[in-house]
């Protein structure tokens, strides 16, 4: 009786000693929200952000870097050939001023100062004349866009600098292109000069026309897909110089993607399948699906572009003889050579591992609400070997 008392008692303290199942499930939730956080903020890193940028509901990109998106990349953000884009970064800035006159200035303080200016250029629209021009003889116009410098101490008149200069019709209308990369690189340098930008218009004899017949859309009175735009080209240092020096010609490259990519998430039933361990281990290497879903990952408010793309994994045996099939290198066929004669103690086989790895672009809003299309090297595998 007094062993059975004293047994019992022990028992009573071990379950007593036991946390509550409440409180399992707390500190199994509070772990499993700190590895999503944590796997989060990994993620970000390799996109090269501190923290995924502000919300901005369905504020529409320009149309133009839709169009410049869809030139590089598939309906995946699969890179169609890495020499397309200048660079690996596109930012779309929209004018701070939004005045009625022809001067324009752009806040380029989220482009970092290690990132190499390429190109940059100004997007004006050119309304269509009014129906009261009255210079029906004049075909064409010049049209010159200025640097805005500081103000001459001489005779207190502002200074500037003529970047770009041509030639347009006078009755056409839509979109008109000027190279500014010079006045891009000094505001970079000094962003105390950025004092903006001034576009003139004069016929061909030189003297200035009336900017209320000849009209570029600016200001509160025209749709914001009108605006003026500023478009710059850079490239901050972080092309692969591993596995995707892709020659464009190369058929064999195209050849590794597939002909239809996936351009959403596989169904969910599809997604929880998974070969086993044994069926992994008899299976040879090969290429299989892993798609990354950014709405999943929280990250649908902010992205564009794509909603999500196919990385792909690597998963099988590499068993001896390794076939041309499996890719193998001239390392990884005479380890497979030294494990199956078993020559050496405690030689694996190979590693089925991606041999080539493709880009991926991303079209998303940043945290001033400028639209930026980036090129990020090495997410997806093109294809599997034996390594």
């Amino acid at each position: 009786m007094l062993l059975f008392v004293i047994s019992f008692a022990a028992l009573v303290c071990t379950i007593a000693a036991r946390p509550p199942l409440g409180y399992l499930e707390n500190q199994f939730i509070a772990e499993s929200g700190e590895v999503r956080s944590a796997a989060i903020k990994r993620l970000l890193e390799v996109f090269g952000m501190d923290d995924p940028p502000a919300m901005h509901g369905h504020k529409q990109p320009p149309q133009y870097m839709l169009d410049l998106y869809n030139t590089v990349a598939d309906v995946d953000g699969v890179t169609k050939d890495p020499y397309l884009l200048e660079g690996n970064t596109v930012r779309s800035f929209f004018d701070k001023l939004r005045s009625e006159q022809v001067e324009f200035r752009f806040n380029l303080s989220t482009v970092a100062r290690t990132e190499k200016i390429l190109t940059a250029e100004l997007h004006l629209f050119k309304l269509r004349p009014q129906a009261t021009l009255t210079f029906n003889r004049h075909h064409f116009c010049q049209v010159s866009v200025y640097q805005l410098l500081d103000t001459s101490k001489n005779n207190n008149t502002q200074e500037k600098k003529l970047l770009s200069s041509r030639l347009i019709p006078v009755h056409s209308t839509g979109w008109e292109v000027f190279t500014i990369t010079q006045a891009v690189r000094s505001w970079m340098s000094d962003e105390r000069s950025n004092l903006g930008l001034h576009v003139v218009v004069r016929t061909l004899g030189g003297s200035q026309m009336d900017l209320k017949l000849i009209r570029f859309a600016s200001g509160r009175n025209h749709h914001q897909s009108k605006q003026p735009m500023l478009v710059l080209f850079t490239d901050d240092g972080s092309r692969s110089t591993t596995l995707e020096n892709i020659d464009p010609n190369d058929t064999e490259v195209s050849s590794d993607l597939p002909s239809a990519p996936m351009s959403g998430p596989p169904p969910r039933i599809a997604r929880s399948l998974d070969y086993s361990e044994e069926d992994g281990a008899s299976s040879p290497c090969q290429r299989q699906p892993l798609y990354v879903d950014f709405e999943e990952i929280g990250w649908s408010g902010w992205i564009v572009s794509p909603r999500g793309y196919n990385a792909y994994h690597c998963k099988g045996s590499c068993p001896f003889p390794l076939g041309q099939n499996m890719r193998p290198t001239n390392h990884a066929t005479v380890q497979s050579i030294i494990n199956a004669l078993k020559l050496i103690k405690g030689i694996d086989t190979p590693c089925c591992v991606p041999d080539k790895l493709f880009s991926i672009n991303l079209l998303y809003f940043d945290d001033a609400e400028n639209v930026v299309l980036k090129q990020y090297n090495d997410m997806v595998a093109g294809s599997c070997g034996c390594h």
